[in-house]
């Protein structure tokens, strides 16, 4: 917002000073010009009006003088041609009596204007007639070069630039006071606001003007009754799941002292029973687990990799090896990454449990982790299982809470991969669920990596 206010400003200030410098400029060099040619006109009429007895007389010695004193006073080129356009006296060069302001002036008409030199030069040229009366006797014609008025001209674009660059300045050191004088209520409103994410209540008094008051007072309102429904929701997770798992306990136990009672035939249905109580208790772990996720803080501290992984392999190994499946680390040191604590275990050991159940005997079970070669500020933690693998949509909807595979006679509770997901984004990091290249399913885990481990506390 400050940014946008403080290019409204500096554009609006450019705008005005482009509108008002340009046509100054403009025409203060037109103004130069024109003072140039009056001037030149007003020593051109005093040379003709001095010449004109010399002309009739045709005493050439005497314009001689006159043109060469009026030369001499500056740069200036003077003709002064008779009635039949020959040359009377002249200074300097390129001037003929066949010149077009001559033919102008023997008409008894002033020419003056401006015209190109050879190169990117220009000069004034000014023709009056000399006459006698209404007799004209000859003309006079001075030229002068352009490059006075044209250096005023330019001097004065270049005060006007450096004193616009100077508004320009002096209009932005405004414009930046101005603008954290305007944004300094929003920004105490965005600090009160931050309050309502750590669960505290929303500051109100000096704010700012009555709209930001009044908006701080709907903020306050909206963060109220949504922290009475998350803490209602999060009330009610915990304590149904905790009411839950007393009757469940004591349910197993029951169906379980069924058994010596129970006949063969009926035997298949008593352990059916038996199991989906033990996946009902899992799922209220697992919803007890979420509940307790969903409102964790996220302190992160940096985790080694490597160690953490090799621990988890070895307290899984002994279960692979009675399903007849291998476990194995990828080659390579992995280093370190921001974590939650104690969520890379969990992590880990949800995926570990998910490709135990779906992979087939025989087969391998790759946990690893690699750090992306466009992005060496993440770390990529994998684990790679046999199995039948997912489809594109599946796999999209595997991370929903309760969600299990149609037709799959896994006895999951649905929530493993949610709580992955969870613990990820807690962590700062992504979870997803890739094709892996010889079939199955690659479970990737992306954090950002850190420096080095934090040292051990004495």
């Amino acid at each position: 917002m400050t940014r946008r206010i403080l290019f409204t400003y500096l554009s609006v200030a450019v705008a005005v000073l482009l509108a008002l410098g340009i046509p100054l400029g403009t025409v203060y060099a037109h103004h130069e010009r024109d003072g140039f040619a009056a001037d030149v006109e007003r020593d051109a009429v005093v040379l003709a009006e001095q010449a004109e007895a010399d002309i009739a007389t045709g005493d050439t010695a005497h314009l001689a003088e006159h043109t060469t004193a009026f030369g001499m006073a500056g740069d200036a080129r003077v003709l002064i041609v008779g009635l039949d356009r020959s040359v009377l006296a002249a200074t300097g060069t390129g001037l003929t009596g066949d010149d077009a302001a001559i033919s102008t002036a023997l008409t008894g008409r002033h020419a003056i204007g401006y015209r190109p030199l050879p190169g990117n030069d220009t000069e004034l040229y000014v023709a009056v007639p000399a006459r006698i009366g209404a007799d004209v006797l000859g003309a006079v014609l001075i030229a002068y070069p352009s490059t006075a008025v044209d250096a005023a001209a330019t001097r004065f674009w270049l005060t006007l630039a450096v004193g616009s660059a100077l508004i320009l300045l002096l209009v932005t050191v405004a414009g930046l006071a101005l603008t954290r004088w305007i944004t300094r209520p929003v920004r105490r409103l965005e600090d009160a606001a931050e309050v309502i994410g750590h669960g505290g209540e929303l500051p109100t008094a000096g704010i700012g003007p009555p709209e930001l008051r009044r908006l701080a007072v709907r903020l306050s309102e909206t963060s109220r009754r949504l922290h009475r429904l998350i803490t209602g929701q999060r009330d009610f997770t915990s304590t149904v799941s905790h009411q839950l798992r007393s009757p469940l306990t004591a349910l197993r136990l029951r169906l379980e002292n069924l058994e010596p009672a129970v006949a063969d035939t009926a035997r298949p249905d008593l352990d059916a029973a038996i199991t989906e109580v033990d996946r009902l208790t899992r799922m209220v772990h697992g919803l007890l687990a979420l509940a307790h996720l969903e409102h964790q803080a996220a302190d992160r501290e940096p985790v080694d990799l490597d160690t953490l992984i090799d621990e988890r392999i070895d307290n899984w190994s002994a279960y692979a090896s009675e399903q007849d499946v291998a476990l194995v680390r990828s080659p390579g040191a992995l280093g370190t990454a921001w974590a939650v604590p104690e969520a890379i275990e969990q992590i880990v050991d949800n995926l570990l449990a998910n490709a135990l159940r779906v992979t087939p005997p025989q087969t391998v079970i790759t946990v690893g982790a690699t750090v992306p070669p466009e992005d060496g500020a993440t770390v990529e933690l994998h684990v790679v299982d046999q199995g039948p693998g997912l489809s594109d949509e599946d796999r999209a909807r595997a991370f929903d809470r309760f969600w299990r595979v149609a037709g799959s006679a896994d006895d999951g509770s649905g929530l493993g991969l949610t709580i992955v997901r969870q613990l990820a984004r807690i962590s700062g990091g992504e979870a997803e669920l890739r094709a892996a290249p010889a079939g199955g399913i690659d479970a990737t885990v992306r954090l950002r990596r850190a420096p080095h481990p934090r040292p051990p506390t004495p």
